[in-house]
Formats: structure tokens, C-alpha cells, sequence
């Protein structure tokens, strides 16, 4: 942070006209902005001066904007990553929220829009409301204080958008979420979104979590999702 405590955003595209435009657009809404032209740059500009978000564009000349999020995230770096995308590039949206991305922009984008994800991610990586507290089921521990996820006593890294998902499902233990419900409850969008984002984030998070025990989350089949115990899914299971 600055010291008017402004959020710092890393805004990376190659294309000088576009990154302009978003940096102007998010230093009128009261953010701090860096910019950067290659992957390079931007993995110099991390190391210098941690922002609070990445605006990163996935078609780079040098390391593509999946490949810096995968070597961000083997260095520990967790900062909130929203991807600039072509508009049919569907692999590439699915790539980069694989690789630890929290959300996707397609070109071409509104401003309101780029500003509008920006401030849902920052509110999503704040954790408010759970200063001191600790919720567990069966044997995953979410500290929120700490923003930390612990399975079987093992420190879970999660992306702000991962820590969210889960966090709502912590609140909500063997009650089916519908697709719907996750999107609105963690993204949250004026404008809409696409509820196939939450099937990619479930398989990520599930892949986290499942490292360390049985399954947890469980699908409902043209319904949703729950949280539950391994013993009672089995149970019910015909």
C-alpha cells in the first residue's frame, strides 16, 4: 500500500494504448498504479514493489501472463490476479484461473467492468467481518484472522477467489449451493458472469484440498455442490 493507503495495481499488456487507458481509468477511481509492457517487467515491478492486484494481460511477447502467474505462485506470491483475455479464447480463460488466477476480463472490455472485478476481487481477498475467528469442519481449519487454510494440520495455499468459494461453504455445511448461488455470493457482479468459472474454480480448490484427505466437496448432479462429511456422502451414496 501507499502511504495514503491507496490499493497499488500492476496493470501488464504489451499493448502501450491499453495499458494507458486502464491506468488512467483506475488512477480517476483513487488506485495507485504501476505499469509494466512484458512479463519480465512485470516480475521485476512484483519484486519491487508488491502490488495489491495484477491486471495481466495472457498474450505476452516474452513470458506469457500463465506462465508468470505459475512462477508468482512457486515463489509463495499470492496476489490477486485478474487475466485480460482474447474474447474466444475460452482455453485460455480456463488455463488461467487453473494457474491461479481470480477472475477473467475479455477483449473487448468496458473500463467500468476492468474497475468493477477489481474492487470484487479486493473485497474478496479482504476478509471483513472475521477478524478472530476460526470455523472447522471434519478436519480443515480457516483461520480467518491469518487468511490461512489448514487440512490435517498442512498449510493450504489458496487464491483470494479459492479462499472465498470455500469460505462460503464453511458457512454452509451439508446445504447444496447451487452454481448460482457461489457466483453471486463471491463474485457478486452488477453486470452478470459465467457460472462455468465456477465449475473450473471447484476442481482447483477440490484438487488443493483432496491432496491431503478424502473428498469433501461433494457434486449434486444438475443441482450444485456441498460440503460434506466423507463417511456421510458415502452413506448416502447408491
Amino acid at each position: 500500500m501507499s502511504q495514503f493507503l491507496k490499493p497499488r495495481i500492476l496493470v501488464v499488456d504489451d499493448e502501450l494504448a491499453i495499458a494507458d487507458a486502464i491506468s488512467t481509468a483506475l488512477r480517476y477511481e483513487g488506485f495507485d498504479v504501476d505499469e509494466a509492457f512484458n512479463g519480465r517487467e512485470a516480475l521485476a515491478s512484483v519484486h519491487a514493489r508488491m502490488p495489491d492486484l495484477v491486471v495481466l494481460d495472457v498474450m505476452l511477447p516474452d513470458i506469457d501472463g500463465l506462465e508468470l502467474t505459475s512462477t508468482l505462485r512457486d515463489e509463495g506470491i499470492m496476489v490477486p490476479i485478474l487475466f485480460l483475455t482474447a474474447r474466444d479464447a475460452m482455453d485460455d480463460k480456463v488455463a488461467g484461473l487453473s494457474a491461479g488466477g481470480d477472475d477473467y476480463v475479455t477483449k473487448p472490455f468496458a473500463l467500468v467492468e476492468i474497475v468493477a472485478r477489481i474492487r470484487a476481487i479486493l473485497r474478496r481477498a479482504s476478509v471483513p467481518g472475521q477478524d478472530s475467528e476460526t470455523s472447522r469442519f471434519v478436519d480443515l481449519e480457516m483461520n480467518h484472522a491469518a487468511h490461512e487454510v489448514r487440512r490435517s494440520g498442512k498449510l493450504i495455499e489458496l487464491t483470494a477467489t479459492e479462499y472465498s468459494i470455500l469460505e462460503y461453504f464453511m458457512l454452509n455445511p451439508r446445504r447444496i449451493l447451487t452454481k448460482s448461488q457461489i457466483l453471486a455470493h463471491v463474485w457478486h457482479y452488477d453486470f452478470g458472469g459465467d457460472s462455468n468459472i465456477v465449475e473450473t474454480y471447484i476442481s482447483s480448490l477440490r484438487k488443493k484440498l483432496d491432496v491431503h484427505g478424502p473428498p469433501l466437496i461433494v457434486t449434486k448432479r444438475l443441482v450444485g455442490y456441498i460440503l460434506i462429511e466423507p463417511l456421510e456422502e458415502k452413506s448416502t451414496a447408491h
